[in-house]
């Protein structure tokens, strides 16, 4: 007799040796259950951690683990959903290092530091990675500035090429520290990107013009931003939250300086913000009160008063991440544990 296979979980675990800070999905068609966590540990030693679940067994493994120096603010694969490229993945720390995966270790490939004339170094709070041009890649940091990165990866051509960096352009971006930088899908996707900070700003540049910069929005009280995250299907939306804010923000960039809506159902500090990768009014934010909610945008701009799915964890939820090539997939961390959880 045939048997069965095995029923599909709607939610599978995965518990690391440390405190989890950082996670990233692979988008890689070959690799569908493969994320890349990152450890929270309050030394210079650090853990960067490839684990997959297997479908079979229902259980996550650790493919490789290297060391890291500093906890890493980000981590994210090269966004090649076709495969083409080498298998790399960034992180973001005291500098920027991209990574080579195989199946057997991770190995550094480049770090990339634009203080060429310092010993000192500005920590990058975050990254991003162009989805339209894999060579470009954005960082941003406590020292008020942007820097585009070059990126030379070269294609597979059966030789193994080595990957090395430049900087393309530097932009003193904000008054104050920059938390976070976003690419945005508008304009062809390549030129037009994000950033927020510690002046309370939400500033939108092109890499084409970068005389001139546009704010979108500023906090009223000037509280510092802390993260910004672009709608997947629309580039008109973006969401930003503020410290220690228990509401995100939608922005519409036609309509600069006045929220479009507020999603304000949670009872503690919002850690995360994630649009679903196919939905151009779906978004899930993620807080300490152990709470990520899914909300349906759809009613803008009249007031989304309620989530339309709750998830409850066993801790404060300090990170999270929408699937871009499984929509029906969310991962979620917290304490020391990575969960995806099927939508």
């Amino acid at each position: 007799m045939a048997s069965l296979p095995p029923k599909r979980k709607e939610i599978y675990k995965y518990e690391a040796p440390w405190t989890l800070y950082s996670m990233n999905w692979s988008v890689r068609p070959d690799k569908r259950f493969r994320l890349a966590v990152g450890s929270f540990v309050e030394e210079y030693n650090n853990k960067v951690q490839i684990v997959s679940l297997n479908e079979e067994t229902s259980e996550f493994e650790a493919r490789s683990t290297f060391d890291h120096p500093y906890p890493t603010t980000k981590i994210m694969w090269i966004p090649d959903s076709k495969g083409v490229f080498q298998d790399l993945v960034a992180t973001s720390g005291d500098y920027l290092r991209v990574w080579r995966v195989s199946d057997t270790d991770t190995r550094l490939e480049c770090l990339l530091n634009n203080n060429k004339n310092s010993d000192f170094c500005a920590p990058l709070t975050s990254f991003d990675w162009n989805e339209v041009d894999p060579n470009l890649l954005g960082t941003s940091s406590i020292d008020t500035t942007c820097t585009i990165w070059g990126l030379e990866t070269g294609q597979m051509l059966g030789r193994v090429n080595m990957v090395t960096g430049h900087v393309k352009t530097q932009l003193i971006a904000h008054d104050k520290e920059v938390y976070d930088i976003a690419f945005s899908r508008a304009g062809g996707g390549r030129d037009m990107f994000a950033s927020v900070g510690a002046d309370g700003s939400v500033r939108m540049f092109d890499l084409r013009h970068l005389e001139h910069s546009t704010i979108i929005y500023e906090d009223p009280q000037h509280h510092p931003l802390l993260r910004l995250a672009w709608n997947k299907q629309d580039p008109n939306y973006l969401a930003t939250m503020a410290m220690d804010s228990f509401e995100v923000i939608i922005l519409d960039v036609r309509v600069p300086c006045t929220p479009v809506a507020r999603l304000n159902n949670h009872r503690a500090c919002v850690n995360g913000i994630a649009w679903a990768p196919h939905s151009s009014c779906h978004i899930c934010t993620a807080a300490d009160d152990h709470q990520a909610l899914i909300w349906d945008i759809q009613q803008m701009p009249r007031a989304i008063e309620d989530p339309i799915l709750a998830y409850t964890a066993d801790g404060e939820i300090n990170h999270i991440q929408w699937a871009s090539t499984q929509p029906d997939w969310i991962a979620i961390c917290y304490n020391n544990c990575m969960e995806i959880l099927r939508v």
